[in-house]
């Protein structure tokens, strides 16, 4: 195992009701004008909205909104939510929705404490500078997939370059995180689907990476791997089965809060494929996932054969038998793939919209950089991708 430092700031409070018995409490430690932050009007038909409204004013906050947070969210609406903190004196900002919500979330808070002449897109993501200084936010939990709530990173798309970009830094961590499963009951089953892949993949890219020995967090992904597949398998059938909503919200929030890429060089270069499609063609993130992450598996298999056999064994349980050693890796990426396709998610660049006549460019633009098991050309890039335009 590599060595490591690890911290993680953010409390997480979970369970049935925990919003409204807990909210107005951990918002009473922060100031009083708050920018709450959400995306459309689903947490309005829900009652989301009103609860925390509701612990808002119990709590005695001047509340300012920002709605309107897309998927895939885009340096814009960043740029709207730090006109608003500065305009408004942000005191603290609440973000009510998933992943994309709190990604935008956390790059108004540390854009607002920018200097009016510092862009934020310029100094976070093109300059790579960490965020070291940020309002403090909060998070409302309602889709169980990123992590974000739990973590100090997050991804923006700049859709005028067609650029879509992680940045990160220690003081994007949420000072706590609301996690109800009950509010992701009303999720289209389209995008419960989506939030799985979200999160196996998470595992897979810090699994599938070396050092290739006896790690503990190894052993960790393995188990929270196989509990989301069974307890996916349970909210696909159910959407209300409380006891699979509650594991499949943690084991999204533990699948990247850093802990488990531990001692591991980690990988992400599935990511950085599914990123290009996206900040192109605006696709579910899950969906550009399970549709990636087979195809780069399958593509790192001659450099991670061994790897991959124990991904087949210890979460698959597939046994070896008269398998050669690759067709049996082969054997653990063709369950993962059954499984995205068992519980409704793409398969193919086709099935998503995207033309073949754009790969090239695509590929052109997609983020590369050297991994334990690959060192991606524009021209392997275009190979992934042509691999899984149709079948």
């Amino acid at each position: 195992m590599k060595s490591f430092i690890y911290h993680n700031p953010t409390k997480i409070v979970f369970g049935k009701d925990c919003v409204k018995e807990s909210l107005a409490a951990e918002l009473s430690h922060y100031g009083t004008r708050v920018l709450l932050t959400y995306g459309g009007g689903s947490i309005k038909k829900n009652g989301i909205y009103h609860t925390v409204k509701e612990a808002l004013q119990q709590a005695g906050k001047e509340v300012f909104e920002l709605s309107g947070i897309m998927s895939n969210p885009r340096t814009t609406k960043v740029r709207e939510g730090i006109a608003l903190c500065k305009e408004h004196n942000i005191d603290f900002i609440l973000a009510v929705g998933g992943g994309s919500v709190i990604d935008c979330t956390k790059f108004i808070a540390g854009g607002a404490t920018l200097p009016d002449t510092v862009d934020f897109w310029q100094t976070f993501f093109l300059d790579h500078q960490p965020v070291m200084e940020a309002l403090p936010f909060g998070v409302v939990l309602t889709m169980a997939a990123t992590g974000s709530e739990m973590n100090n990173g997050g991804v923006i798309t700049d859709w005028e370059t067609q650029k879509k970009l992680s940045g990160y830094g220690p003081a994007l961590f949420p000072q706590f995180s609301m996690l109800d499963p009950t509010y992701t009951y009303t999720l289209p089953r389209e995008q419960v689907a989506y939030g799985i892949v979200d999160m196996l993949s998470h595992l897979l890219e810090q699994y599938v990476s070396t050092p290739d020995d006896d790690n503990v967090t190894d052993s960790a992904i393995e188990g929270i791997f196989k509990n989301i597949v069974r307890n996916g398998r349970k909210s696909m059938e159910y959407l209300e089965d409380y006891e699979a909503r509650s594991n499949i919200m943690w084991g999204a929030t533990l699948a990247l809060n850093r802990s488990l890429g531990l001692g591991k060089d980690q990988d992400w270069m599935t990511h950085a494929l599914e990123h290009a499609l996206s900040a192109f063609y605006d696709i579910p993130h899950g969906a550009g996932l399970a549709i990636m992450h087979p195809a780069y598996l399958r593509w790192i298999l001659p450099n991670a054969t061994a790897r991959l056999m124990r991904f087949a064994k210890e979460v698959w349980g597939i046994e070896q038998g008269t398998m050669s050693d690759t067709d049996y890796a082969l054997a653990g990426i063709e369950a993962l793939e059954t499984y995205f396709k068992e519980i409704g998610a793409p398969s193919t660049l086709e099935e998503v919209g995207i033309p073949k006549g754009s790969l090239p460019d695509i590929a052109d633009s997609c983020v590369r950089y050297p991994t334990a098991y690959s060192n991606l050309t524009p021209k392997d890039a275009l190979a992934i991708y042509e691999s899984v335009y149709k079948k």
